[in-house]
Parts: C-alpha cells; structure tokens; sequence
C-alpha cells in the first residue's frame, strides 16, 4: 500500500503545482465580452487588465482577439506588478458615437494608460474614434453654436509611462488629438497609421508634452495610402506631431506627413508660460500638401528656450510653408499686441532640405524683436515653386544665423 501511496502523492503534487502556475495571457473573451460592437465591452477590459496588471509573472498579455468591441471612456492604471505588458490588439475597437456617453466624464480622453513601465501596445487592430459628432458641435467651426465644444476626446493618452511603445496598429476619427504623450520617458512609436478627414478640428497625429526620450519611427500621418482606401480616409486636420513644452530628447525618422498642418514645435509659451525645449531631430521624412512644413511657432509673452533643433534630409511636396519660424504666433492672426518677452529660439539648423513651395515665400524666419533668433544654420537648401517658373523668395526678421547654399537665396544677418 505504500508503495502505492508514494508515486500518487507525487502525481497531486506535481499536478498542484501546474495548476498553481501564475497565469501571464489574459483574453477578453474570457471575461465576457461579446465582440459584436453593439454593447459595451467596457467591463471585460477593465477586468483583465486588472488581472494582467496584478499578475505574479515577470511578462503578461492582454489579448484583444478580432471582433469589434465597443468601450465607453477607460483607464489603464498602474503601477503593475510584471516588468512587461502587452497589450495586443487583433480586432477592431470602437468609440460611443454620442458625446453624451462623455456626461458626468472626463471628455478630454477616450483610452488612457497611466503610471505604466514596460507597456507594449501593439498589433494588427484599428481604433476608430467615431468623432464625427464631436466635429459637428466643436466650437473652432461653429462658434455661433450654443454649447459648442472646445475640448474633446484623445484616443490614446499615455501619462507617466515609461520604457513603453506603441505599433503597428491602425489610429482613425478622433475627436480631437489621436495620440497624447505627456510626462512619459522613454517612449517609442513605430510603423503606426493615423488618419481623419481634413475637416476635423485638432486632430494633431501624435502630440508630446513635457516627455523626454522619445522615438517616432516609421509612420504615417494623414496620408492616403492604398491600404486605407477602403476605409475613405484623407488627412489629419491638424500637425502630423506637435511637440509641447518641457520636451527633450525627441528623435522623429522616416515619417510621411499630409495632408495637415506639418510637423511642428509649438506652439509654446501661451499666457507666459516658461519654456525648456530641447535636443529635438527630424529627419528622413516627406511632407506632402501640408500647410506649414519644419516649423518652430512660440507666443509672445512666453519665456525660455527651444534650442538645439535639427531639421535634416527632408523633402517638401506642394507645402505652404516649407521651413518657417513664427516668433510671433497668434491663434487669431493680428489680434495679439507685441511684447517685450518672448521665448528665445537658439541652434536651429536645417540641413539638406529640398522640394516645392505652393507659396511665394519658401523660407519664413518671423522672430522676436526684443528675443531675436539666434545661431540660425542653414545648410544645402533647394526650394522651387511648385509652378515651373514661378520665383520664391526668403524672408528674415530679426534673425542671424549662417547660410551655406541656399536657394532661394539669403536673408540671415550674421
């Protein structure tokens, strides 16, 4: 008998131990979402992300599988006990298309991580924001409208993450910005598409506030792309990415802009906010039919520095405004009164930039004159009108820098 006893003992032992193991895969499904897009998912979410979020592994995976899933307003808080989380997106998820699921919210955001290191969101998905009613009532287009709304949802807010990234994933219709970084630090963004139409009010791509260390890599933002003509998207209606104050650190590669307003750093300083932005890199990129193309915009009034920006190896199809610096920004052009502060823009250099203007005045430098810029350099620049034969021209206020090779022609004083 105790012979028999012994390896029996040992079998429950070891099959305890396997049904002991922490569990690391957590799917929605198993917690009661129904995948059809017709009632709230909400809870299914929460609930596996706490459960991904208390897990006793070093790694866990949150799985969205395919199937559409509607989510009120959420949060994903932490901090969470794995190194790692991925969160893996397969199918398709999707906003309340009345603002009034906001009532009683907080209707600047739809989706936001928070206090989260080693965030891994990623996959084959596509967010839709359903920000069409939003649109209709915001106020920047129907001012006269009573109860228009001036701030509405970001799909994506990422606050205080760290060491995290976002994609490969599929970013449409938001409200207002698609994807927010703010007070984040060692954040990277890779092969992600980001569209709206170009009637939407500030849907910027991406926006970065007071971040540090991050990576854009890879991406497009509000361009037509053949894989999206089914989904009849056109630009974004605002910057492909803007990058806020108390910002460093930021490296921007390989990304297709336009339509929309650009790539810009801005705009900084509003109400005489003190500003510290800095070791910013562009580079590698196209920006096709946008309104402004490297911008740097600051208020008057605002205080600080944004220095040591580069602007490298970008082509220019059909922009407004290819390379422009506006020192003297005003949300309603000639309402704000000159100041006698300003922030101070210093080593900024463009470096082999070329392509078309759609406007006469290809080089806009616009700067303070009681903060004037500073240590401007700029070097192989080719800019033509985007109608042969038609002459563009530079155009410097209180700007000094050096000029090597420019076309079309010098304004810097030295």
């Amino acid at each position: 008998m105790k012979k028999i006893m012994f390896p029996l003992m040992l079998l429950l032992g070891l099959v305890s131990g396997i049904v002991a193991w922490p569990i690391n895969e957590f799917n929605i499904f198993n917690y009661g979402a129904s995948g059809f897009g017709e009632v709230d998912d909400s809870k299914a979410f929460v609930n596996a992300w706490r459960d991904a979020c208390n897990a006793g592994t070093q790694n866990a995976r949150v799985i969205v599988p395919k199937g559409t899933f509607l989510l009120n307003p959420l949060m994903f808080v932490g901090p969470c006990n794995p190194q790692s989380i991925r969160f893996v997106i397969f199918g398709k998820i999707i906003a309340p298309g009345a603002p009034e699921s906001w009532n009683g919210r907080d209707s600047s955001q739809w989706l936001a991580f928070k206090n989260v290191t080693g965030l891994n969101l990623y996959g084959s998905g596509l967010i839709d924001g359903h920000g069409m009613r939003w649109w209709d009532q915001s106020c920047r287009y129907h001012p006269e409208l009573e109860g228009c709304t001036k701030l509405a949802p970001t799909i994506f807010k990422f606050i205080s993450c760290k060491e995290s990234t976002l994609r490969d994933i599929y970013i449409v219709n938001s409200p207002q910005t698609h994807v927010l970084i703010q007070d984040s630090k060692g954040f990277n963004v890779d092969n992600v598409t980001i569209q709206s139409p170009e009637h939407s009010p500030n849907t910027d791509g991406i926006h970065i506030h007071s971040s540090h260390f991050v990576k854009i890599t890879n991406s497009i933002i509000g361009t037509d792309t053949s894989e999206l003509t089914t989904l009849s998207m056109s630009p974004t209606g605002d910057d492909c990415i803007s990058i806020g104050d108390y910002t460093s650190n930021i490296d921007i590669v390989d990304i297709d802009c336009g339509p929309g307003h650009g790539i810009s750093i801005g705009s900084l300083g509003k109400n005489g906010k003190v500003v510290l932005v800095e070791h910013i890199h562009i580079r590698d990129s196209t920006l096709k039919g946008t309104s402004n193309g490297a911008r740097i915009k600051t208020w008057q009034g605002g205080q600080g520095n944004v220095r040591n920006i580069t602007f490298e190896n970008i082509e220019f199809d059909a922009v407004k405004n290819p390379i422009i610096i506006d020192q003297n920004y005003c949300d309603v052009r000639g309402r704000c009164k000159e100041e006698e502060t300003g922030v101070k823009i210093s080593n900024v250099v463009y470096k082999n930039l070329y392509g078309t203007s759609s406007t006469k005045i290809a080089i806009n430098l616009n700067c303070s004159k009681s903060v004037p810029c500073s240590r401007i350099t700029m070097e192989i620049i080719n800019l033509v009108s985007v109608q042969q034969g038609n002459p563009v021209i530079s155009s410097c206020t209180n700007a000094k820098g050096t000029e090597v090779e420019v076309k079309p022609g010098s304004c810097l004083r030295n």
